[in-house]
């Protein structure tokens, strides 16, 4: 497999998917809608809808039924962006190598782009379960409840990583925080992939499994970019969380351990995939983009 091709191929289709939700009308809250598509179509790795779309496949190729999906999850996490950059939260200045959203706007137009985000990606979810026939009915509405609780998860584990900051916190805290702020909507992605195709109980759990790992993985290489990272190659400043006093894998264990642990955590990951074949592929190369990735 040719893993760069393929992630291109998938973050193309996903941001022609976008292209249909953006909101060109001219109406008096235009230059709310811009500062909403600023951020969405900014870039980035699309890694969470690919995730969806992804886990789907290993069981099904029509990917009709979780398109939806895959684009309310970016659209949650550009809300997230916006907000984390927020003078309150992050106070970034950049991302992606453009000026932040409150940057390019202001701090109101931000926040509330924001939450136009995010009330938008529960209007396609809601738009795709009105057209939806009763006998596929269940297994959507199981994916939007976990959609909602993931969401909820998110904002919590945002929450105590900036109530922290400064402080000494134990192990379990700190796997609490990057289980919630980044794992949950990781986690989330790849079960909303399977349970639309309607994988079974045991296929759900090892994928499952596979998620909680990468998404830890994610965010232990996320501070070791913070730590270590081109901010060039990141477009983004590099050591704000030090400077944050953030409790991070790099201020826990160190460089050095924190390394270590991504490399642990990332086998354990392929390793859940192993009775799926070539079906899995991609999901494995991925867990290996994210280990090795330099933004």
């Amino acid at each position: 497999m040719n893993f760069k091709k393929e992630l291109n191929k998938y973050q193309e289709q996903i941001n022609r998917e976008m292209q249909k939700y953006l909101r060109k009308q001219e109406v008096p809250e235009k230059i709310l809608n811009n500062s909403m598509e600023y951020s969405l179509m900014a870039g980035g790795k699309r890694l969470r809808p690919i995730l969806v779309i992804a886990a789907y496949e290993i069981f099904k190729q029509d990917t009709k039924k979780c398109m939806p999906y895959a684009v309310a999850i970016e659209m949650v996490h550009n809300f997230s962006l916006i907000h984390d950059d927020l003078p309150g939260i992050d106070n970034d200045d950049f991302r992606h190598g453009k000026p932040t959203n409150h940057k390019k706007f202001n701090e109101a137009t931000a926040i509330l782009a924001g939450d136009g985000l995010l009330n938008q990606a529960y209007i396609v979810i809601s738009e795709d379960l009105k057209d939806t026939a009763k006998e596929e009915l269940e297994n959507k509405i199981e994916v939007f409840n976990e959609f909602s609780i993931s969401v909820d998860r998110m904002i919590a584990g945002e929450y105590i990583d900036t109530e922290y900051e400064g402080n000494q916190i134990t192990d379990e805290c700190l796997e609490y925080i990057h289980k919630n702020k980044t794992g949950a909507l990781l986690r989330l992605c790849v079960r909303m992939g399977a349970i639309l195709a309607d994988a079974n109980e045991e296929d759900l759990e090892n994928l499952t499994k596979y998620a909680e790992k990468i998404g830890l993985a994610f965010q232990i290489k996320d501070d070791i970019l913070s730590e270590e990272g081109n901010e060039e190659v990141l477009g983004k400043p590099v050591g704000n969380d030090k400077e944050l006093e953030k409790c991070t894998y790099v201020s826990k264990y160190g460089l050095q351990g924190a390394k270590e642990i991504l490399d642990k955590i990332t086998k354990e990951a392929i390793e859940e995939l192993k009775e799926y074949g070539e079906k899995a592929e991609f999901l494995r190369e991925l867990a290996i983009y994210i280990k090795n990735r330099d933004k």
